[in-house]
């Protein structure tokens, strides 16, 4: 072999990201899942759980409002830490704190035993979603990865769709309790894929990690448009996913008078109509590029969210509710992978400190909308005006984007920041 053919052939080698495409979007996919799963696995029961536990509504509501707390400010810290110590050991760990959590909730004696365990659940839960993102900034760019996002956001959109339907079947087979079992699974099947399956994708030189530096990352990125922009476009489209996961329940079961499985079967014409349009969206992605794609997306939820303010003056039925919610679900798909690609792209260095705070902007709007529609009681009333009113900022923000950049701008990282093979180590090996 000429010397030339050799270092054409080390230098492809040390190009070569540490995992393929295809394993960071399993991986990705199943980090992102515990997430949703957790917070929508469990709703059905929340009916029952009332009656199981001798309590008050407005009490259960709380350990989903305080899942959704523990899950977004976690994330805050889960980011910033795998930019300093590493992606493996991080989740590793926080899916050590959610697979405890859920086992003390499997037993809980009491509602507030279970509203601690639902917060600490969502601290645990919080580091797939932060590091999932990163490792794919860490390895990719261009349409690689919005490939890969687009991949990961069918799971974070669809899971709080299908969860429901597994939930609502696993508690009228073995009752409410048993959806937390279901939970401690799900939390070891990541902590193994975190331990032997993960490779490091963190940057080799890794800032220590200060609160001061943390503090800075995270004004930087509040004060730079572009992040700013993106993240609302995504945070008022999957927000609004997190928002109805508070509304769907007491509407579907309680007004419409579905049962628990019913409700949760029900959930698929929100998870179907996202697949689909996440299939589309991936055939559509090779002939036009992905950013093409946010503005057609955006007609669609705003689709959606104008015929969900006609619950106000019409009484809610199966079809009234979920045609809208359908609608909306489809066009997130067509968002996702070019505003997730847009927000995490110039910031390769504390890529796990903006794909945190992008996931907070998600979470904490969610949390934000569904705290409102608890104050405002009636359930038809808050989802026919908050859900709208996401859909609108979503469409807003990507105007000013637009204007602001332009329907193509995707900055690509620095040179050398994408993660690749560190000299001396083989593929495959850490």
């Amino acid at each position: 072999m000429t010397d030339l053919a050799q270092t054409t052939l080390s230098a492809s080698a040390k190009d070569r990201p540490v995992m393929s495409e295809k394993m960071v979007s399993f991986l990705g996919a199943l980090f992102v899942v515990i997430g949703p799963m957790s917070m929508a696995l469990y709703t059905p029961a929340m009916p029952e759980i009332v009656q199981a536990l001798a309590t008050t509504e407005s009490a259960v509501k709380m350990t989903l409002a305080l899942y959704f707390a523990g899950f977004a400010f976690a994330q805050l810290i889960a980011g910033p830490l795998s930019d300093a110590l590493g992606r493996k050991p991080v989740l590793a760990a926080f899916m050590g704190i959610y697979c405890t959590a859920s086992i003390l909730a499997l037993f809980t004696p009491s509602v507030e035993a279970l509203i601690a365990a639902r917060f600490a659940q969502g601290i645990g839960a919080s580091a797939g979603v932060a590091i999932s993102r990163a490792v794919v900034r860490d390895l990719f760019a261009h349409e690689q990865s919005s490939r890969i996002m687009n991949m990961i956001g069918i799971i974070l959109a669809a899971g709080p769709a299908v969860a429901p339907t597994v939930g609502g079947l696993t508690m009228e087979l073995a009752g409410w309790r048993a959806i937390f079992g279901v939970m401690a699974i799900l939390g070891l099947a990541v902590m193994s894929a975190a331990l032997f399956v993960l490779k490091e994708t963190a940057p080799v030189e890794r800032a220590p990690l200060r609160l001061g530096s943390l503090g800075r990352s995270y004004v930087s990125l509040i004060a730079n448009p572009h992040f700013v922009l993106s993240s609302m476009v995504i945070a008022c489209t999957v927000g609004a996913l997190y928002a109805q996961a508070t509304f769907l329940p007491f509407i579907l079961m309680s007004r419409v008078g579905l049962t628990p499985s019913q409700f949760g079967l029900s959930m698929i014409a929100q998870s179907g109509t996202f697949f689909s349009g996440a299939v589309i969206v991936r055939w559509l992605m090779k002939r036009t590029g992905a950013p093409r794609l946010v503005a057609p997306g955006l007609m669609l939820v705003g689709t959606g969210a104008a015929m969900q303010t006609l619950l106000h003056v019409w009484e809610p039925s199966f079809a009234r509710v979920m045609g809208p919610v359908a609608l909306y679900a489809a066009g997130i798909a067509f968002v996702m992978p070019a505003m997730t690609t847009a927000c995490l792209a110039p910031h390769g260095k504390i890529a796990g400190a903006a794909s945190a705070l992008m996931g907070f902007m998600q979470m904490g709007l969610g949390l934000l909308m569904g705290t409102i529609g608890a104050w405002m009681g009636d359930p038809v009333r808050a989802m026919g005006t908050l859900i709208p009113l996401m859909g609108a900022s979503a469409i807003a923000s990507w105007i000013t984007f637009r204007m602001k950049y332009g329907v193509g701008d995707m900055p690509e990282p620095a040179p050398g920041v994408i993660a690749t093979i560190p000299p001396g180590r083989t593929f495959g090996k850490q």
